[in-house]
């Protein structure tokens, strides 16, 4: 036979209404009682009815994550499950629950958020990227729904709550590192140019460039369709030419342990004929042979930071939106050398 309120108020010595206001966190309701009535609920095995529940608050306590592109695609990154580590975490201190999306192309991912947001599915949206002309931004603040974004957006950006790093500081950081230690010839392989974040290291890798009076090489730029067509062929076009690079700055860690492969495949040695430098920092960096120099932009935190914002908009809608700068800093290792 289930458990019901009454047997919880019954055995914790206390009314049935002060169950239910324990089970909506009610702040009136003293700690005391609070953890009181959790215990015996515990105790008796009674698990509360929060569709009920809510449909009674209007409120789903669930948050939506968009990613970028397919779930499949994306878990391929460690990007994707360190960053939903922190957004766990903060959505289970504020007992949310998480819905990720599920849609294998933008068009897919898109209907889902309009489905998220009229079907009443989740309290409000987390976006974990930002890209140029996006469709889904667009819609998210005409829509009214509270909704927080991993990296700067590109249009509006101080009307919508997000968190980032600041990668135009920290890329230029690189820059003076690898220019620091006698590199004048330095690569950089970028990113999708349809994302901000990809901009902005763009951006500071220019503008280092023309602060130390280097003259911007047009070639040294691999793209991103580049290194997917065929990186190897990207790869030996870059050392083909008559003043091959000295050094290379990769947008994310995958990238460089992919360039670190056809390098040796050229029989180009890191970091005595080449060095290296990765963004995001992931585990296995610092297990590769040489060990990979990387920023470490806090993704952990990015997560964190972003849920907190937007459970900010949830519970205060007339909160005004908040950005954040999350810290970044380049971790030395054995993939650089100086010239």
């Amino acid at each position: 036979m289930a458990i019901t309120i009454k047997d919880v108020a019954k055995q914790a010595e206390v009314s049935p209404a002060t169950v239910s206001r324990v089970i909506a966190d009610n702040p009136r309701i003293s700690e005391k009682t609070k953890q009181k009535v959790r215990e015996t609920m515990e105790s008796l095995g009674y698990y509360p009815n929060f569709q009920a529940r809510n449909l009674v608050a209007q409120k789903t306590r669930t948050i939506g994550v968009i990613m970028a592109n397919s779930t499949t695609l994306a878990f391929q990154n460690p990007f994707f499950p360190e960053v939903l580590r922190g957004i766990s975490v903060s959505a289970h201190n504020s007992q949310y629950g998480i819905y990720l999306s599920t849609g294998a192309t933008e068009e897919e991912i898109y209907d889902e958020v309009v489905a998220m947001d009229q079907g009443k599915r989740v309290d409000g949206i987390i976006l974990l990227y930002s890209r140029v002309g996006d469709r889904i931004m667009d819609y998210l603040m005409k829509s009214g729904l509270p909704f927080s974004v991993v990296g700067r957006p590109h249009r509006n950006a101080d009307t919508i709550s997000y968190v980032d790093n600041d990668n135009i500081s920290i890329t230029k950081q690189v820059m003076s590192h690898l220019i620091g230690m006698g590199h004048k010839r330095i690569a950089f392989i970028a990113g999708g140019i349809d994302f901000v974040v990809s901009l902005d290291r763009l951006e500071g890798y220019e503008e280092s460039l023309a602060e130390n009076g280097i003259s911007f090489q047009e070639e040294y730029i691999v793209k991103q369709d580049a290194m997917q067509q065929d990186g190897k062929k990207a790869i030996r076009r870059l050392f083909d030419l008559e003043d091959p690079p000295t050094a290379i700055v990769t947008h994310d860690d995958l990238v460089a342990y992919e360039v670190i492969g056809y390098l040796e495949d050229l029989q180009i040695r890191v970091p005595e004929d080449v060095s290296i430098i990765g963004f995001n920092n992931h585990a296995l960096s610092k297990h590769l042979k040489p060990p990979l120099s990387s920023v470490d932009i806090c993704i952990y935190e990015l997560g964190f930071e972003a849920a907190n914002l937007l459970l900010e908009k949830i519970t205060d809608e007339q909160a005004a939106p908040r950005q954040i700068t999350v810290s970044s800093r380049l971790i030395e290792r054995g993939s650089c050398q100086g010239r």
